[in-house]
């Protein structure tokens, strides 16, 4: 009977070793933000660049003007005593570049800032219209999401929305996700997209051209390697190591006991 034990408690003394060798707990040099040190990445520097309209894009306009007759031809309705003209809809950047708005020629858009636009627009109009006004913004002013976070779609309600604040609105990368290898698409309107690939632990990705995150962006985190082996905290570590030797110890008794 004490063969029996000793054998036991040496095989399970075996299993505990090789669970330890085989899993891993995360910590903060795996999955820690906003990191000092001198083996991450360093990136570089670069001023913020505001977005520029590609083509499939959709433009929402409004038109601000004291003619009433004009503003009530433009629009369904008008608003208020401002007598302030909403366009109803949505204009489609074509092929070409252009949006083709009600009573104007084709205005060319793409390639140009949201406000560039808006004053080129409002230039064209103000043909038709000397006291017209006009704000322009996107309509698809979202960024998408896959992989190891919360994957979805979301709206950008700020100008100049960083990483972290788009991490936050999806509810961070989990502790499967790679941190080391966080990949943005940006397309380009017709173009091939580019791929931005960086390192998101680091500090230095504060104000470097990884840091703000674009209209149609797509964020995506691939699952770490060796993850399979990993647990997400002590409490599960336990709780593996408890269930393994449980399941070992029954099984080798009831093994012993058929002998």
């Amino acid at each position: 009977m004490h063969a029996v034990r000793g054998g036991l408690s040496s095989q399970v003394m075996a299993l505990c070793c090789l669970l330890l060798l085989l899993t891993g707990c995360y910590h903060h040099r795996a999955i820690g933000f906003m990191q000092d040190r001198k083996d991450l990445p360093h990136y570089e520097q670069e001023p913020y660049h505001d977005y520029r309209i590609a083509i499939n894009d959709e433009i929402i306009y409004r038109l601000i003007t004291m003619d009433e007759t004009i503003s009530k031809a433009i629009a369904a309705s008008s608003t208020n005593n401002m007598n302030m003209s909403y366009g109803g809809k949505s204009y489609r950047v074509y092929e070409d570049g252009t949006i083709d708005i009600p009573f104007l020629p084709p205005v060319h858009v793409e390639g140009l800032t949201i406000k560039e636009a808006q004053d080129t627009l409002q230039a064209a109009f103000r043909e038709i219209i000397p006291d017209a006004e006009v704000k322009l913004t996107l309509r698809n002013k979202q960024f998408y999401v896959i992989g190891e976070i919360g994957t979805g779609t979301y709206y950008i309600d700020k100008d100049r929305l960083t990483i972290f604040q788009a991490l936050a609105m999806t509810g961070d990368v989990n502790q499967l996700g790679d941190r080391r290898h966080v990949r943005i698409i940006r397309p380009h309107g017709e173009g091939k997209p580019e791929i931005l690939e960086f390192d998101i632990r680091t500090n230095t990705i504060i104000k470097s051209k990884y840091y703000y995150v674009y209209p149609n962006d797509v964020i995506y985190v691939s699952r770490a390697r060796g993850s399979f082996y990993r647990v997400a905290n002590y409490a599960s570590f336990t709780g593996l190591i408890t269930s393994s030797v449980s399941l070992l110890i029954t099984i080798l008794t009831y093994t012993t006991i058929i002998k």
